[in-house]
């Protein structure tokens, strides 16, 4: 039988415990003996090959507060209205559907308008037409939209023969 692999107790030449294989099919016994065997022509460490443990030459000192990579309040220009005109299309998408209820919500919301995107709010999502509308009326009108996908691929998507209905337009935000 294989070293490690017997009736009981330790291995007389390593500190494998001794595992009985009466119980065992012949798969798990052939399993068993490689990992002995794997475990026989492990590397060992040599006293060289030991992790060093190094000394700083310049140790911080207990008083040393690190420096936060990021700011822990908003920057004062976010607070400005004016700021949101400077931003690209994903950043006020995400300034709408991620801080919902806020100041920064309203002026994203503000900025998208004025880019010539309407709410929906039926679908909850942003359009903007893609074309010039195929059909119109009092009511609705219809044609290529492009709406901005948010829950499953962050994009913006073209929507072709779409019925968009006025009164599910948001119409409270004023440019």
């Amino acid at each position: 039988s294989p070293v490690g692999v017997s009736g009981g107790g330790m291995a007389a030449s390593s500190s494998v415990p001794v595992v009985d294989c009466s119980s065992l099919t012949a798969a798990e016994r052939s399993e068993l003996e490689l990992l002995g065997v794997s475990h026989r022509c492990m590397p060992r460490v040599t006293e060289d090959e030991r992790l060093k443990v190094v000394q700083a030459k310049n140790p911080i000192g207990k008083d040393f507060v690190p420096i936060c990579p990021y700011p822990k309040v908003p920057s004062a220009n976010y607070e400005k209205p004016g700021f949101f005109s400077k931003l690209d299309l994903d950043t006020l998408f995400f300034a709408f559907y991620y801080q919902q209820g806020t100041f920064q919500q309203y002026c994203a919301a503000r900025e998208l308008k004025k880019l010539s995107w309407r709410f929906h709010k039926k679908h909850l999502t942003w359009f903007q037409r893609h074309e010039e509308p195929t059909e119109a009326t009092d009511t609705y009108e219809r044609g290529s939209y492009a709406y901005f996908d948010y829950e499953s691929g962050w994009k913006q998507v073209i929507k072709h023969d779409f019925t968009f209905e006025y009164r599910e337009l948001e119409d409270e935000i004023t440019v």
